[in-house]
């Protein structure tokens, strides 16, 4: 990409797209295209084709998605494999038509199968069954990736795709529905203000997870945008693991809170680990910078301001 090439961030007020924004201008991309949800949902083909087609954006990425913890996929399980499947076949078909130069499309780590060897080489998809809280929305994930690898193969784009390890950041969504990080957060924010004895945590606690600060995952992606062209997909981690538990106490530290930790065993505990391999990224000249304590703690300080 050059510093004046036309580029579409799609999902800009995201946890995921906003990093990449963010990201873009500190480095000098100035050349950036943005649409609200409101302006232009990607779901409708004939609208996104008009701005497509006005437009003529040279990079997309593909950050827009609908996506939510376990509890939201559990809820909501048509409306996250119809609205991501919509969303990316319109912005992946309409980039192959109106000729953007490259696509970077972001998976999840929900697509590896429930079980399989640690950590999760890339060439384990779909070899195994899918975590079923997670199901619809892997399978959309999976249709985008092999949109993308059939994309290429057919037509020859330049269409690439990665799978990041559970992100958190500024930009995160904050509710009862969100992934498990601004979720704890908030709960323990909350607890703390009412001076409540202790909060529940889902499950037994003992899953572990692979998370990566926004701005390490969009740093990676800029990278792969000027430097890598396949259509294998590509694994963007930590290189660490921790238990759902101990992300529980170190996020109960971070805010404060002096009450316990209990659990509530009626409530999944989804993958029981899920630690991504990144050996392939890393050869490529990147690694992961925030280390998670202090990512945490700008993730809390960044909602608190937010929520004034």
């Amino acid at each position: 990409m050059k510093k004046n090439s036309l580029i579409y961030v799609a999902g800009h007020t995201g946890l995921v797209g906003s990093a990449i924004v963010r990201r873009l201008l500190k480095l000098g991309y100035k050349n950036l295209l943005f649409k609200t949800h409101r302006e232009l949902d990607l779901t409708d083909k004939k609208k996104t084709e008009v701005f497509f087609k006005k437009e003529l954006p040279e990079y997309v990425f593909l950050a827009a998605a609908k996506v939510g913890g376990i509890f939201a996929n559990n809820r909501y399980p048509a409306d996250f494999i119809y609205q991501n499947i919509m969303i990316q076949t319109n912005v992946i078909e309409l980039a192959y038509r109106y000729r953007v130069k490259k696509l970077l499309f972001f998976g999840s780590s929900c697509i590896y199968p429930k079980i399989c060897p640690q950590p999760i080489k890339e060439e384990y998809l779909l070899s195994g069954h899918i975590e079923p809280t997670n199901e619809p929305y892997a399978i959309a994930k999976i249709a985008g990736i092999k949109l993308c690898q059939s994309y290429n193969r057919q037509y020859g784009t330049n269409f690439i795709s990665v799978i990041p390890a559970n992100i958190y950041g500024p930009g995160d969504h904050f509710n009862d529905e969100g992934h498990v990080i601004p979720n704890l957060i908030k709960k323990f924010h909350e607890a703390k203000k009412r001076k409540e004895k202790g909060v529940a945590i889902w499950g037994t606690g003992k899953p572990r997870r692979d998370f990566l600060y926004g701005d390490d995952l969009a740093e990676a992606c800029i990278l792969l945008m000027n430097r890598y062209r396949g259509s294998e997909i590509i694994n963007i981690g930590s290189e660490n693991g921790i238990s759902i538990l101990k992300l529980a106490t170190l996020i109960k530290e971070i805010v404060g809170f002096k009450g316990r930790i209990v659990y509530d065993r009626m409530k999944p505990d989804g993958m029981p680990r899920r630690l991504l391999d990144i050996s392939k990224i890393t050869a490529l000249g990147w690694r992961p910078k925030a280390e998670l304590r202090r990512g945490l703690r700008l993730t809390y300080e960044w909602w608190c301001f937010q929520a004034k």
